[in-house]
């Protein structure tokens, strides 16, 4: 379509048209490339102030495409000023790049359009896609130290297990051995002669349980298995619901109805149980009554949010409370995962050293039994 409209506007007849997208395509995987999020945000930002300063959008869009530093960002751009120079609102051409522009901000800039506001709404979008990459990178930085002690656990134990254990082994030999060096060279001769057999099994598994995940029994599972795990299943609940929050609260605060805004921001929370929850507290809506009511009977949102909401629909002031709610909830959970992630590395050391040092037990205790013996006889 938008070649068909630069050829228009040139008077040109078509001989061959055909699409050049490698700059949006992986090499490996012939899909389009993501774009960073908080590339998308600088974009948001950048249009706002842009427009703001009275430059036409059109123009405002050449302009960011060519200093985009992201090649594939500078082709949607390229693609977007193109949809938008042949008749289509910005909402409809960001609508045609799903894998940059979710359907959320599209939305809102839908009724920033409308409403006149679409400074503002951009302005907020850029705010609300920055808080999330935040978030986002900071539980992904977490995660980073105690994921390096666990292979590096596992890769220690691999190196000792299939080539310190079997030299020590052969010194061993015709001993009586005590239980614990008798699991060890067991577990060692399974490694060394089924390692791989282990291996695949164990990415078959990972294939298998991957696949029944896709599907909807595996997704209903797996949505409450996020919710209910230890440690984590809190601090997973409170970051989706901050989320649906952010989402709510701006999407209201950009003039989207209430029940066209539920039904988007719903799918923000990524959990199916959270997501049904919130379809039942639309479908009350619908029928006239409070938000927060069915939210409570639902029993996944905590009780201190829910009361936030009630009060909040009651003063009319739903949108900032949201946004608050989801501020100060962001706050307190990024606290919390900073928490969990200092209390889980001391206890991945110690799992390390415990698996060490029962190797190192397990293979000194015969041999410090056959020195003994040794220097009886």
């Amino acid at each position: 379509m938008a070649a068909a409209r630069v050829l228009d506007e040139r008077s040109l007849l078509p001989i061959e048209v055909e699409e050049q997208a490698s700059q949006q395509r992986s090499l490996l995987t012939g899909r389009r490339r993501r774009v960073s999020a908080s590339k998308v945000g600088q974009t948001y930002e950048q249009l706002a102030d842009l427009l703001r300063a009275g430059v036409p959008i059109l123009r405002a869009l050449d302009v960011l495409s060519q200093q985009s530093s992201s090649a594939a960002l500078g082709q949607v751009l390229r693609e977007l000023r193109d949809d938008v120079s042949g008749g289509d609102a910005l909402a409809d051409a960001m609508r045609q790049h799903p894998h940059v522009f979710p359907d959320l901000h599209a939305a809102m800039v839908r009724a920033g359009e409308k409403g006149g506001f679409l400074e503002d709404v951009l302005a907020r979008l850029s705010e609300f896609v920055a808080r999330q990459d935040a978030l986002k990178n900071k539980f992904i930085g977490a995660l980073i130290y105690p994921c390096i002690l666990l292979f590096g656990a596992i890769g220690a134990v691999s190196f000792i297990m299939a080539y310190v254990v079997p030299k020590i082994r052969s010194v061993l030999e015709g001993q009586n051995l005590p239980l614990p060096t008798q699991i060890v060279f067991g577990v060692s001769d399974v490694m060394r002669e089924h390692g791989l057999w282990l291996l695949g099994g164990a990415v078959l598994l990972v294939i298998v349980v991957l696949g029944y995940f896709q599907s909807a029994v595996g997704r209903a599972m797996w949505s409450r298995v996020q919710l209910r795990m230890v440690g984590l299943g809190k601090i997973y609940t409170m970051v989706a619901i901050c989320r649906f929050c952010r989402v709510f609260g701006t999407m209201l605060a950009n003039g989207i109805p209430i029940l066209q805004s539920l039904k988007i921001s719903k799918d923000s929370t990524g959990n199916a149980v959270l997501a049904d929850a919130i379809d039942e507290a639309a479908e009350s809506v619908r029928a006239g009554e409070s938000l927060a009511r069915p939210l409570a009977a639902a029993r996944v949102f905590p009780p201190a949010i829910v009361d936030m909401i009630a009060v909040a629909e009651e003063s009319n002031s739903l949108d900032k409370v949201l946004v608050e709610i989801a501020n100060t909830q962001e706050e307190r959970t990024a606290r919390q995962i900073d928490f969990t992630m200092r209390l889980l590395e001391p206890l991945l050391l110690m799992l390390m050293g415990g698996m060490i040092a029962f190797i190192a037990i397990a293979l000194l205790v015969p041999i410090l039994r056959m020195a003994t013996t040794g220097l009886r006889t």
